[in-house]
């Protein structure tokens, strides 16, 4: 028997936590990481070099049977040369284009008849305050490619305000993305994977929180969803993913309006394993990652049933704590429900390092389970109990001599 070999493009966490899947079934992964120290590197064979440069691309794709992502920052034009070349893409460039580039996706939902806010292509200040003006302020400007947990989005709560933003018409891009400023109750996210083949397969749509744009909290399902909500915004993923030709897993993010059309509006696209999915490593039968992997070889694709009432997955950042592992005995002491993981980074003030998933078996423990998760969250965050907290013990004041020791 021949097993095939994966090619991941990116060597960050969504990399890392595709290697144990691969792994479990008897596939190998390798990938092509920015640097040594990177976070897929603890976790499966790699090779450094720059995904920007076309001939290292070329030298990758020529070692593995098929190549996927963890980013979508690949240049297109360098993915169109190896699709044309017969390298076995998933997804492909005609598909990835619309998750980088946001000025595409916002033309793609309104050609799939999806709920999109109002929105604009803009080249200078004055068509951003012609088109806020058209569109109601406040508005939301966006860069159309490259933006990530926050970054290049501003929002503007006036015309007056659209004049600091000369230095982003000098960024190079044809055209920036306005649009509606959505009032929404909440964010949610649709996940689905889909095949080469065609099949696909969805996962409940949940609850994300963001904190300073950053994905922060996720409950799977979103608690209190109105059904035909869920019902429409799993059918919108289904929708783009075949509409687009996704392979692979798609993310897509959604604000709910309820009252307004089918409850929500899509926000943002990603065509990989995403940050609102990493409950269902213990929260479904078949979590994310080994679904991507199962998708991407055309593998028929498992179950995405929920193994309790809720998941709650719980980001940490990195804070005050520096060596996570220490902290690992007391959160796991305090929190033996917690499934706590770990992305082999260094830490850095507000850096994702890792996240905690609690499963809730039945719909009443779903605020212990939050509790769980943040508790968990925290102590591997700042190397001990938050003193609210049951059982903390009182934080070593600042100026004992013998703390640094301990």
């Amino acid at each position: 028997m021949t097993f095939p070999v994966i090619g991941v493009v990116g060597g960050g966490q969504l990399a890392r936590m595709m290697a144990p899947a691969a792994t479990a079934l008897g596939v190998r992964l390798r990938v092509l990481a920015e640097g040594a120290d990177v976070s897929a590197t603890t976790a499966a064979p790699c090779v450094v070099g720059d995904y920007r440069d076309l001939e290292t691309l070329k030298d990758f794709a020529a070692t593995v049977d098929v190549v996927t992502f963890d980013h979508e920052h690949v240049p297109a034009e360098h993915l169109r040369v190896l699709e044309a070349a017969g390298v076995n893409l998933q997804p492909g460039p005609e598909a990835l284009q619309y998750a980088q580039d946001k000025l595409l996706m916002r033309q793609a939902c309104d050609r799939l008849g999806l709920p999109n806010p109002e929105w604009a292509a803009v080249a200078t200040v004055a068509e951003l305050v012609a088109a806020g003006d058209r569109i109601g302020w406040p508005v939301v400007l966006k860069t159309p490619r490259g933006g990530y947990d926050g970054k290049g989005v501003r929002v503007l709560d006036s015309a007056a305000q659209a004049e600091d933003c000369r230095d982003w018409f000098a960024l190079g891009f044809e055209a920036l993305l306005v649009e509606q400023k959505v009032d929404f109750s909440r964010e949610l996210s649709a996940q689905v994977a889909r095949t080469p083949s065609g099949t696909t397969a969805s996962y409940p749509v949940v609850e994300s929180v963001q904190t300073d744009g950053v994905c922060d909290l996720v409950t799977a399902p979103a608690p209190g969803i109105d059904p035909r909500t869920a019902q429409a915004a799993e059918e919108a993923a289904v929708t783009l993913a075949e509409g687009l030709g996704v392979t692979g897993m798609l993310a897509v993010e959604l604000f709910e309006t309820p009252g307004v059309g089918p409850g929500f509006m899509v926000n943002e696209l990603a065509m990989r394993p995403h940050n609102s999915g990493h409950w269902s490593m213990d929260g479904a039968v078949t979590g994310q990652f080994e679904q991507h992997v199962r998708a991407v070889l055309d593998l028929p694709l498992g179950s995405t049933d929920t193994l309790g009432a809720f998941t709650v997955m719980k980001n940490y950042l990195g804070g005050a704590n520096e060596d996570l592992y220490s902290a690992f005995p007391t959160a796991m002491a305090a929190y033996p429900e917690a499934k706590v993981h770990a992305y082999g980074k260094s830490v850095r003030p507000g850096r994702k390092i890792g996240h905690v998933n609690v499963v809730a078996p039945l719909a009443e423990d779903l605020d212990a389970a939050r509790e769980a998760a943040e508790g968990a969250a925290a102590i591997i965050r700042d190397g001990h109990r938050a003193q609210n907290e049951p059982g903390a013990q009182p934080a070593p004041d600042e100026h004992d001599e013998h703390q640094e020791q301990r």
